[in-house]
């Protein structure tokens, strides 16, 4: 059990830098996905909204809520 503890904690440490990396790539894929999106207004807002939510919180250094941020606006675009 005292084994898992610093297992657990140092698989944490690997995959923060994984969510850093990805969050780049998606507000990418947020911006290309807009000038060709087809939403009405509320939805276009929303979207830069949870993107640039996403931007500040990566910068901020909480990957794993500027993930979620972003996945949200990728879900509204309807892309991966």
């Amino acid at each position: 059990m005292k084994a898992l503890i610093p297992a657990a904690l140092l698989s944490l440490a690997f995959a923060a830098p994984a969510f850093a990396f990805q969050c780049p790539t998606d507000i990418a894929k947020i911006d290309q996905a807009l000038q060709a999106a087809s939403l009405g207004d509320d939805q276009k807002a929303q979207v830069m909204e949870l993107r640039n939510e996403g931007e500040r919180l990566h910068q901020g250094g909480e990957h794993q809520a500027s993930v979620d941020a972003l996945a949200q606006a990728k879900e509204i675009l309807g892309i991966q």
